[in-house]
């Protein structure tokens, strides 16, 4: 983090100095964090409410660990109560957010810094895990640690920025209209990607339309000096262009759409063996490169292509983009995250996001890598879908039996009519199973699982199904016909 004084804090939040202070003013920081445990000497605590406890408990732990200021909503004193250094404010979030528009115009003033921002209903974190991984080999990048992507995680992704910073990739998220329009008021972003519009959080949103009409704030916001990044493949997406003053670059596997110089595509798509895309990547220079990528599942082609007309953009040589996609790896844990154990069992967790476009994407994974092995699918709910929750799961069911896996457990009760729509498609006995929860899913599998099966794990992340995948995946065959977890 660029170093901020107590004063700068106090000035830019339009907040009171409080206790020691008021005294030393130019106390300065020079990191900033809302998790106590994280505190570094010289650092900033910000105390932030929170849903399930509130930031202020915490503020004496921060010091403890070498904090010399707080962010607080009212002083917070010791047991001897004095009061702890702190700038006061009506509200932590809202700060939080001014100081992060603050850190991004001082870093463009003090050198050249380019943001990039991307949105879409999924593929948001592989994208730009991918995206920071070719930029920085071409100049100093930060990007967001896991899935930082909201009014919390923007602002400390920026605040991890230093002066000399050449790129800063940022994740935006949302659950409802007007989100992407404050974080993109907060970094002003020179590039904004748009992966996909799908049915996540439809339940929050009100719709799929309202979806579209959040996502859409992001090229909205551009200048004509931007330059907006949309997926050609989505017909929601491509509408955009018409939203945005900033010229479209396309990223498209289809190789009709738009013009000449306009577009980066992926032809002759396949799967290796071990289900990583594999494609001929042409840019609008007529380069043509081969990329052969670590990641897992078809259904990345189109994260992949994002990246790399984001590198295009910014003006890195196609062989080096091509070279960077090939060597990628997945960086933020729960996303197709594949284990081959000793005993000849894969595991693959995708449990920390899903809604119907994912699941029917890794479910797609699971069925192509399985040929010729018993695979498993192991799911779980689909939060925030609203009224189409039900449907969305039963449609979902109907999947796993036309695909021909071979088992389906399906866990919890909000994931009920996945096992529902799967035992009228015609799959029966014991080859669908619903449970009530997971410690049910993980004594079947302790049972049944076999060397050479492939196991897919996958739900949202408050159904808690990774925790069962990273036991799956550390478990070996010691017994036959079982697992010794």
């Amino acid at each position: 983090m660029i170093e901020l004084s107590a004063a700068d804090i106090a000035a830019i939040t339009g907040g009171v100095l409080s206790g020691p202070a008021q005294q030393e003013p130019s106390r300065v920081v020079s990191s900033a964090t809302t998790d106590s445990r994280e505190s570094l000497p010289g650092g900033l605590f910000i105390a932030k409410p929170g849903e399930a406890t509130d930031g202020h408990h915490f503020v004496a732990g921060a010091f403890a660990n070498g904090a010399v200021l707080a962010l607080v909503e009212r002083p917070v004193t010791d047991d001897a109560g004095n009061e702890y250094p702190a700038v006061v404010v009506p509200d932590a979030v809202e700060a939080m957010g001014k100081l992060a528009a603050e850190v991004v115009r001082r870093l463009r003033e003090h050198s050249p810094l380019t943001v990039i921002g991307i949105t879409g209903s999924a593929g948001k974190t592989t994208t730009k895990d991918v995206l920071a991984q070719i930029l920085q080999e071409e100049g100093p990048t930060v990007a967001p640690i896991g899935s930082y992507n909201g009014e919390i995680g923007v602002p400390l992704t920026v605040f991890s920025a230093e002066y000399g910073t050449r790129y800063l990739v940022i994740e935006m998220g949302a659950t409802g209209v007007g989100h992407i329009e404050y974080l993109t008021s907060m970094v002003r972003p020179d590039l904004g990607i748009v992966l996909c519009v799908g049915s996540a959080h439809a339940g929050e949103f009100g719709g799929v339309e309202r979806i579209a009409e959040a996502k859409s704030e992001l090229p909205r916001s551009l200048s004509r000096d931007g330059v907006a990044i949309l997926n050609g493949d989505d017909a929601r997406v491509a509408a955009m262009s018409e939203m945005t003053q900033a010229p479209t670059v396309w990223f498209t596997e289809d190789p009709t759409f738009g013009t000449a110089g306009t577009a980066v595509r992926a032809e002759d798509v396949s799967l290796s063996v071990e289900g990583n895309p594999c494609f001929t990547l042409v840019l609008p220079d007529g380069g043509r490169h081969q990329v052969r990528s670590l990641l897992i599942g078809r259904h990345h082609v189109a994260n992949l292509l994002a990246a790399a007309t984001a590198a295009h953009v910014l003006g890195v040589p196609g062989e080096r983009i091509a070279s960077a996609l090939s060597g990628a790896r997945a960086v933020s844990r729960w996303r197709m995250e594949r284990t081959d154990r000793p005993d000849g069992v894969t595991v693959i967790n995708d449990a920390y996001n899903a809604n119907p476009e994912s699941m029917r994407a890794a479910l797609a994974t699971l069925a192509e890598l399985g040929r010729g092995r018993r695979t498993w699918a192991v799911l779980g709910e689909m939060l925030e879908l609203g009224e189409d929750s039900v449907s969305a799961h039963d449609a979902l069911g109907r999947v796993v039996v036309r695909l021909n896996i071979s088992k389906l457990i399906v866990v919890g009760e909000g994931a009920r009519a996945m096992h529902t729509g799967a035992v009228l498609e015609g799959s029966w006995g014991d080859e669908a199973v619903f449970v009530s929860d997971v410690s049910e899913a993980e004594g079947i599998l302790d049972r049944e699982l076999e060397p050479g099966d492939l196991v897919l794990v996958k739900s949202s992340n408050g159904a808690g199904l990774r925790h069962l995948g990273d036991r799956l995946a550390t478990s070996s065959n010691n017994h036959p016909g079982g697992l010794s977890l």
